[in-house]
């Protein structure tokens, strides 16, 4: 990879502007690779795990879910954050326990991307589990989902005529699809 320390900003100062439950807000100046100062404000987040659950059969179970900051109801696939001191494999698999009641004898790691670069720091690892296993689920008490079932390809048709239209999903999909080629 290609990194141009020309480009870099080195941290001056930074203030906590915001401490809650799931993510802080900062505020810093840094200073500028032509030597001047400028603020910087950012989301400092714990990172997440998205899973793409596939079953023998080539369904994909994915989940529709609220979420508060649009307003909307998104299908998507499950996710979560990583708690503290978790590694993100461990994540994945809780999150695809929790939210559509399966485990997996197979957790691939297909990559991860940066959701928001110009405003935060959180990671997003991307997972395919395959061999699924059905469990009870084991919903947080403030998460409400609904499963939904579909063939791998009706997925990939979502993405493309905007039915799944949330980031996480639309890119680890299209890497599990590129996977399981």
């Amino acid at each position: 990879m290609l990194i141009h320390h020309k480009l870099l900003e080195k941290t001056v100062d930074t203030d906590l502007v915001f401490d809650g439950t799931l993510l802080k807000v900062r505020k810093d100046r840094a200073l500028l690779p032509n030597g001047g100062i400028s603020t910087r404000e950012w989301i400092q987040h714990p990172g997440a795990c998205a899973v793409v659950p596939v079953f023998d059969n080539g369904d994909v179970m994915l989940v529709q879910q609220f979420r508060y900051g649009t307003k909307q109801v998104f299908i998507e696939v499950p996710a979560g954050k990583i708690d503290s001191g978790e590694a993100p494999d461990i994540t994945a698999t809780r999150e695809l326990e929790e939210e559509v009641g399966l485990i997996c004898d197979e957790l691939i790691y297909l990559g991860h991307q940066y959701p928001a670069i110009g405003f935060s720091d959180e990671i997003l690892h991307n997972y395919l589990a395959l061999n699924l296993h059905e469990v009870p689920d084991k919903m947080d008490h403030d998460e409400f989902v609904e499963k939904l079932r579909v063939p791998f390809g009706q997925a990939m048709d979502w993405i493309f005529d905007g039915t799944i239209n949330d980031a996480k999903s639309i890119i680890a999909l299209i890497m599990a699809e590129r996977k399981l080629r």
